[in-house]
């Protein structure tokens, strides 16, 4: 009876390449759904022991984890939200936010933000970070230094003893565009051999950043001292930010597999 059966799938492809598929359309909602769901056991903790009735300005970063920050903060109390102003660190960021019905505003009106939250590509057990996957770390580090507190929420993927083990796409250089060539030349120097322009996916040509600027993702395997690198790529001319944040956050919220939140505080 089993070999009849077997001689059944194999005699019909077709059946079997949509069982197949199937199955594993259902293991990728099924990761998809323990991820979201870390992400957001990370972000709801985070928001609730940071975000205080007593701050007035918050600083929102960008991303998918950053959803489900969102989504807490409407959450609060209305009448705390009415008093309080959020500084969004991208497109993405602040549409949320308006879509949310929450209070905009900008760093230049607000440079004193009492706490900033965002998400990470990858953090280290030193709680540095590789931040600019989604192309927005320079409008993120800005809000993230004047910020009296920094804090990081992601889930399980993103956590490492040392950046590059997990995060293998580079880091995020963000570029004039006239220099990318150039800042490409001097990045193989510093010993990036990888280093590829950014291109978009349903645009002809290279990503462009809120900011009007180019992309560069630059590998360097594992960075062991990411302060002395970042401090290298700044010097190059033509370089406008770079997707390290070093010795910045206070505290990161990691997500778990199991349900539980991990928490790693740079003591």
């Amino acid at each position: 009876m089993l070999l009849r059966s077997s001689h059944s799938v194999l005699s019909h492809p077709s059946s079997f390449r949509r069982t197949l598929s199937a199955f594993a359309h259902t293991l990728t909602r099924n990761m998809t759904s323990l991820i979201e769901q870390a992400k957001q056991k990370a972000a709801y903790q985070a928001v609730d022991e940071h975000i205080l009735p007593s701050h007035k300005v918050i600083g929102v970063g960008s991303g998918s984890t950053v959803v489900h920050v969102v989504a807490r903060l409407l959450q609060r109390d209305p009448a705390l939200n009415e008093k309080t102003v959020f500084i969004p660190t991208s497109f993405q960021s602040r549409g949320l936010l308006l879509d949310g019905g929450l209070n905009v505003g900008d760093i230049d009106q607000y440079p004193n933000v009492d706490v900033a939250i965002d998400g990470a590509d990858e953090v280290d057990s030193q709680l540095n970070a590789i931040k600019g996957g989604g192309g927005a770390h320079l409008q993120e580090k800005v809000v993230a230094e004047a910020a009296k507190k920094f804090i990081i929420v992601a889930d399980y993927r993103k956590d490492s003893k040392i950046l590059g083990e997990q995060w293998s796409q580079g880091v995020p250089i963000e570029v004039v565009p006239f220099a990318w060539k150039a800042v490409m030349k001097k990045l193989q120097k510093l010993g990036s051999n990888d280093a590829k322009l950014r291109m978009a996916v349903a645009k002809a040509g290279p990503v462009v950043t809120d900011n009007g600027n180019f992309l560069i993702d630059a590998p360097f395997g594992l960075i062991k001292e990411p302060a002395q690198l970042l401090k290298d790529i700044k010097l190059i001319t033509g370089v406008v930010e770079v997707g390290l944040f070093c010795n910045m956050a206070e505290v990161a919220y990691f997500g778990c597999q199991d349900g539980s939140v991990a928490i790693r505080t740079k003591n």
